[in-house]
């Protein structure tokens, strides 16, 4: 960065007194710090990278104190770099403040194919970080695992299940896609076993039954992963522990077992059942019912979370979950996002993906059209039910929809609603998909005016216009 800008950041950070998603501060007086690999890790480990700042003092509120030497610093942050793996090339700026020399260090994030990186001196287990708001947080072994699979193209969804046997399936779902195969797999019609179809599409591996074809034909796959289910509860408040007029803690809490296609419908149900129903007379006088939230958009959200989870040694012992509250609907999944796309990013590109023998069974079956359609298609129910848009998410190895049923704004004011929601770094597409309204005025009258009372603060408070800006709660 220019020289210039480095005092405007300094500057920045002075007045704000906080470091940031994207902003370390190291006091450097007496010398160079010497465990900086921490931070290191986790800005390479994320899109945006970071910025190390020499030569301000946090402890001492943020006093700009210079460094030492600005030579020898940069020589002993360059030596920790490569100590790195891959090894972490900083671009260094060197600025004076008050006769006072402050380095900054931008260190770029890796493309995700690279990703983590690591110390080497601990190892990639011990030494992969990943940035929490200011702080850096030891990795979680699935968070390493899954830039592993991504990398290595780990099939999860095709490891066989060596003491299960495909004996108890649903005989008609598996007499409908083997019509199916030979109907739309035209060169598999003709001289092709069944066993040969069901080896070659990824039911079963070696004779043995996959994960993907026990989740699609088992009358009850959950005999051997009892955990792969989904958990849906309706709670009587807008947070987890409020109970009801009558004490309860659940307005209704289910266990939803069996095959995808059938947990699919039973979850369907369920958030149909729990849903209130607002009636609309419209100017001829018809009568007609609304629902809380578009089933369609609902029935996307949850295919997705069973289609596109994570189905890894990792999660298997973790449920897919439904939570009904009274302003908002979450479902969550165990899996981050796949590969090389962003949140921002989604319903826009086409994205790989992470279980596709999963998706071409259940393509067959009619029950997805496995053409990434799922979002866009949730956005646009929402548009037209003239809600706010389903807020995505991807954080520590998790996958969330936040569906707004239109009824938060008479609960909480929206700044306060929207300061709450800012508990993790937002963009400004998300904070504008969660309050619902036009950007100029999410931002000129909303966002703005948080940021200028402290409620709400950038994480790149020296770039207000970058297309990386995010905001986070102070």
């Amino acid at each position: 960065m220019q020289t210039e800008v480095l005092k405007e950041l300094v500057f920045d950070i002075n007045t704000l007194k906080t470091e940031t998603q994207t902003i370390e501060l190291k006091a450097a007086v007496q010398g160079c710090p010497t465990r900086l690999y921490d931070t290191l890790s986790s800005f390479s480990n994320q899109d945006e990278g970071g910025i190390l700042i020499f030569g301000v003092d946090e402890s001492d509120n943020y006093a700009i104190k210079g460094v030492y030497d600005a030579h020898d610093l940069q020589k002993k942050i360059t030596e920790q770099c490569k100590q790195m793996e891959p090894s972490v090339r900083a671009l260094f700026t060197v600025c004076d403040i008050d006769g006072k020399a402050v380095v900054s260090a931008e260190i770029p994030g890796v493309d995700i194919s690279e990703r983590p990186v690591f110390y080497k001196g601990v190892g990639r287990i011990k030494g992969s970080y990943v940035r929490v708001g200011e702080s850096d947080e030891p990795m979680s072994e699935y968070e390493i695992y899954s830039y592993e699979a991504f990398r290595k193209r780990i099939r999860d969804d095709i490891r066989t299940v060596d003491n299960a046997k495909l004996n108890m399936i649903d005989e008609k779902r598996m007499s409908d896609y083997m019509s199916a195969v030979k109907n739309e797999r035209k060169n598999l019609a003709d001289h092709v076993t069944k066993s040969e179809i069901l080896e070659l599409m990824g039911i079963t591996n070696n004779g043995l039954p996959t994960l993907a074809g026990l989740m699609t034909f088992s009358k009850y796959p959950q005999a051997y992963f009892p955990q792969l289910c989904i958990t849906a509860v309706s709670l009587p408040g807008t947070e987890q522990g409020t109970v009801g007029n009558d004490g309860e803690r659940f307005i209704d809490n289910k266990r939803i077992t069996g095959a995808i296609p059938d947990m699919l419908e039973e979850a369907v149900e369920f958030v149909r059942k729990n849903s209130r129903t607002k009636t609309i007379i419209d100017d001829n006088g018809l009568r007609a019912d609304k629902p809380e939230y578009p089933v369609t958009a609902v029935r996307e959200a949850i295919l997705n979370a069973l289609v596109h989870r994570d189905y890894s040694v990792h999660t298997e012992n973790v449920p897919i979950r439904i939570e009904m509250y009274r302003d908002r609907m979450e479902i969550v999944n165990s899996g981050g996002l796949y590969g090389q796309i962003s949140v921002d990013a989604l319903g826009k590109v086409r994205p790989e993906t992470r279980n596709a023998a999963l998706a071409n069974m259940l393509e067959l079956l009619k029950v997805t059209e496995n053409r990434y359609s799922g979002i866009p298609t949730m956005l646009k129910e929402f548009a037209n039910a003239g809600l706010p848009a389903p807020v995505f998410s991807a954080v520590h190895g998790e996958f969330k929809v936040v569906m707004k049923n239109g009824l938060f704004s008479e609960r909480l004011p929206v700044s306060d609603s929207l300061v709450d929601f800012c508990s993790t770094p937002r963009t400004r597409d998300e904070i504008v998909a969660f309050i619902g309204k036009s950007k100029n005025y999410v931002m000129s009258d909303i966002v703005n005016p948080l940021v200028k009372s402290g409620k709400l603060k950038m994480t790149l408070p020296n770039k207000p216009k970058s297309s990386n800006q995010k905001f986070v709660k102070a």
